[in-house]
């Protein structure tokens, strides 16, 4: 006798499934999150080149997370790596990416997992490391590459990591409080036009942080550290003699060259 009660388990678990796959929020969802606006509109962008200016404590790792494992699991034979500049990081982010992983049901059986590596039936990789140029150079075809504090990630590993998504066509996702006005990732966010999306996510719209808490860092910390760690503001160094707007208005474009 057909136990009819089976079969309609199975086929909602199916649709559940196919709207997981549709939907990276869903997945969020069955991994027990519920995002915030932002974090759905990151969720279901699609951009191929993506700036998290976040807050600490924001939830953008969490995010991260969510994409990755999203990737893994329904794009068969997808490589997801995940950069971190230290073993610290690399093992924080792919903890919270094997808890996604695992919360949301392990839609695909494992085959192999590691303290920073997990390998899917599907043929799917998920990979985090840190951040260290002889470490990641073996990796190419990547589809999906996270970078994490991405402001103190230094700019020749980030120019070793890019051809990696050159033949695949993969997608960058880096994310990061701000690190002074210099470095890569930067000028990304200030010059880097269309190719990018920007999200900034400052701690005042973060409704896991209280006003109370926030007068407090900024009365603790001062403002200067109050606005990097939780305004996402980009700020001359402390010791910095001149700002960086005084130097670039020393320069002009409109000089003409002498001929000698």
């Amino acid at each position: 006798m057909v136990d009819r009660s089976r079969i309609g388990e199975s086929v909602g678990e199916r649709r559940v499934d196919l709207a997981a796959a549709l939907d990276p929020v869903v997945l969020a969802r069955l991994a027990g999150l519920e995002p915030d606006a932002w974090q759905v509109d990151v969720l279901r962008s699609g951009a191929p080149r993506v700036a998290l200016n976040c807050c600490r404590q924001a939830g953008k790792s969490t995010i991260a997370a969510v994409l990755g494992v999203h990737r893994a699991l329904y794009v068969p034979g997808s490589l997801v790596l995940m950069l971190s500049p230290t073993l610290r990081q690399s093992s924080e982010l792919f903890r919270k990416s094997s808890e996604v992983y695992r919360v949301a049901g392990a839609r695909v059986p494992s085959v192999a997992e590691s303290a920073l590596r997990l390998e899917l039936a599907n043929g799917s990789r998920i990979v985090s490391l840190p951040g260290k140029e002889g470490t990641v150079r073996g990796y190419s075809g990547v589809d999906l590459l996270v970078i994490d504090e991405a402001a103190r990630v230094a700019g020749d590993l980030y120019m070793a990591v890019r051809p990696m998504l050159a033949v695949s066509g993969g997608r960058l996702v880096t994310l990061s409080t701000p690190f002074g006005n210099r470095g890569w990732w930067f000028e990304a966010w200030r010059d880097g036009g269309t190719d990018w999306l920007r999200v900034e996510v400052p701690a005042t719209a973060c409704p896991r942080i209280s006003g109370e808490f926030l007068d407090e860092e900024r009365r603790t910390m001062g403002e200067w550290w109050f606005g990097q760690e939780y305004m996402c503001q980009f700020l001359d160094a402390q010791s910095q003699a001149f700002s960086l707007r005084d130097i670039e208005a020393a320069f002009r474009d409109d000089v003409e060259a002498w001929e000698l």
